[in-house]
Formats: structure tokens, C-alpha cells, sequence
């Protein structure tokens, strides 16, 4: 083990506080397991993957670390003895009832000071998972910016441990870290990001119509087209019996589709913009719009987003006309076959 320690100095300087946490729970592992052969195994193991591949050493130290804490010593409360009371009990003389009032009262408060002693120490096992959560964080951070500064070539694209990888998996590990932090400190684990306020809708006069929409629209990873939202109305019709008229709803479900998606990719804009980079770009400003001093840019660039508004009304319409031919052919079938 102080191979490993003396192996892994070197290769955190920049997160001096490893090596003490890896010792930490060296010596609160159990004295059998420190002295078995799964453990030599181990650190046999860890000690030739730090020697071949330094640039992981925060991977192995953390595969040490979990070995480690299946391991760890557990503290136990010394049983108490009833046999001793019992046989003291029978050997000696009924008590009077005045001095089985102290009796009882110190059986009370003896349980209750080892109530209050199990109640105060359960909260030290939470804060030491914490902070062990909360450390192990802080590596992964480290690792990642890490990841995050190496160079990239062509030969490492088929690569299935590049470091691009490598930091994406430590990305979804570090999530699923903060979520049980936050289980732990019973906290939101809501960040704050623009992607998770919720988008409220209100474009029609139906207040029923507009409750599913805004439920529909504010689901996890959800980007409806068209053909959703106008199912959303007509269920919303045929639940609350609004009787609304099939090209009415399709007019509604057209404005509906139209103020909702432009809505989302706003949002999913300022989300991009907020989150989007790594600390290697943190000292970039960038400069103007050009198409603040360029009159003919910002010209182009109004006549684009008019094309577009355009040609989004004429696919929307374009889906509406075939939906309707689609209907009236099956209605047509229908009709047939009677």
C-alpha cells in the first residue's frame, strides 16, 4: 500500500487531498481484510495500471477507494447484559413501592440516553457519506478537466477508451453522484438551468385545452410536432366535451404548434448558451455582431428569418392539406363498404 501511496504523490499534486482521503480509508478498513490476499491482489493490480497508464492514476485510486469501503470497519454498540439484572432481580427482595419509583426512573432515562446516543450518531454516518460523495466530486472534476485538456488525434476517433469517453463517462457518473447527494442532504437536485423552468401556456380560450398542452410540452426530452399537439386538443375536446369542430382544432393546434416550438428552441437556445464550453474557454470574450456594423449582413439575415417563418407556415399547412385527404379517404372506404 505505500508503494501505491508513494507511486500515486507524484500524480496528484494538483489534488493534494487524495492521497490523505485514500489513506483514511486505509486505516479504517478491517484488520482481516488489510492482511489478505484479495487486498495484495488488489493493489498488485492498481500498482501495474498506475505504471502503464499514469494519466488514469484518479480512476484507479477511485476502484481502491470502493474496495476499501466495502471493507470498512463498522462500529458496533456493546450488547447489553440482561442476565446479570435478571439474576439480581431474583436474588433479591421485593423493593417497596417507594424505591421502585428510582428504579424505573433511571430504567427511563438509561433508555433514554441510549436513544438520544443512537439518534446523534446516526446523522455522523449521513455527513461522513457526504463528505465522501462530496470528495469523491471533487476528483472527478479534476480528472475531467484533466480529459478536457488533452489533444485529440485522428487514430484516437475509433478509440473505444479515447478521452473523449473517458470524460463522458465520468460526466454521467458525477450525475448520478450529485443525485444521491442530493437524496442524502434532502435537497432539490434542480441546478437552475434555463431547460428546467417550466414553460406556461396559455394561446387559447380553453383553459382545459390549454392544461394538457402545457403538461404535454413540459415532459422530460419532449419537442412535439404538429400531429401531437393536435391529438393533445382532441383529447382535450372529447374529455371535457368542448365540441369543438375538426377545423377548428387543426387551426388551434397550428397556432398551438407554432407558439410552443418557438418557446422550446428559445429555451433550448439560452440553455446552450449558458452551459455550452469548458473552463478552457472561460477567459474568451468575444466581440460584437457583425451584423451590427455591417448593413448588408443584417439585411440578409432579416430576409433569411423571413424566408424561414415562411416556409415553416407552408410545411405546416402542406401536413394539415395531407391529413385531411387522408381523412377523407378513409371516410370515403368507410362509406364504400356499407
Amino acid at each position: 500500500f505505500q508503494q501505491f501511496l508513494d507511486l500515486c504523490t507524484p500524480l496528484t499534486e494538483e489534488h493534494p487531498e487524495v492521497v490523505p482521503f485514500l489513506s483514511g480509508r486505509h486505516q479504517k478498513a478491517t484488520p482481516d481484510f488489510l492482511s489478505s490476499a484479495e487486498l495484495r491482489n488488489v493493489l498488485s493490480r492498481c500498482l501495474g495500471r498506475v505504471r502503464s497508464r499514469p494519466d488514469k492514476v484518479y480512476v484507479y485510486i477511485n476502484e481502491l477507494c470502493t474496495t476499501l469501503k466495502a471493507h470498512t470497519l463498522r462500529r458496533k454498540l456493546a450488547p447489553v447484559s440482561l442476565n446479570s439484572s435478571i439474576s439480581t432481580k431474583a436474588t433479591s427482595p421485593s423493593p417497596s413501592p417507594p424505591n421502585a419509583l428510582p428504579t424505573s426512573t433511571t430504567t427511563i432515562s438509561s433508555s433514554s440516553s441510549t436513544s438520544s446516543s443512537s439518534t446523534s450518531s446516526s446523522p455522523g454516518g449521513s455527513k461522513r457519506q457526504i463528505r465522501y460523495l462530496e470528495n469523491l466530486l471533487r476528483v472527478y472534476t479534476g480528472e475531467i478537466r484533466r480529459l478536457q485538456e488533452k489533444e485529440l488525434d485522428l487514430n484516437e476517433l475509433d478509440n473505444e477508451d479515447s478521452p473523449y469517453l473517458q470524460e463522458s463517462r465520468l460526466k454521467r457518473r458525477m450525475m448520478r453522484i450529485f443525485e444521491r447527494l442530493c437524496q442524502l442532504k434532502r435537497c432539490s437536485s434542480l441546478t437552475g438551468r434555463v431547460i428546467e423552468q417550466r414553460i406556461s401556456y396559455r394561446g387559447t380560450r380553453y383553459p382545459e385545452v390549454n392544461r394538457r398542452i402545457e403538461r404535454f410540452i413540459n415532459r422530460p426530452e419532449v419537442f412535439p410536432d404538429y400531429t401531437d399537439i393536435l391529438k393533445v386538443i382532441q383529447k382535450a375536446s372529447a374529455r371535457h366535451s368542448l365540441g369543438l369542430a375538426r377545423r377548428q382544432m387543426e387551426s388551434m393546434a397550428q397556432d398551438a404548434f407554432r407558439e410552443v416550438g418557438n418557446r422550446l428552441q428559445e429555451r433550448r437556445h439560452l440553455d446552450l448558451v449558458y452551459n455550452f464550453g469548458s473552463h478552457l474557454t472561460d477567459q474568451y470574450r468575444p466581440g460584437t455582431d457583425p451584423a451590427l456594423v455591417d448593413p448588408e449582413l443584417a439585411k440578409r439575415l432579416r430576409k433569411n428569418r423571413t424566408v424561414a417563418l415562411t416556409r415553416l407556415d407552408s410545411v405546416i399547412s402542406h401536413y394539415a392539406q395531407l391529413q385531411d385527404e387522408s381523412e377523407e379517404e378513409e371516410r370515403g372506404r368507410k362509406r364504400a363498404a356499407r
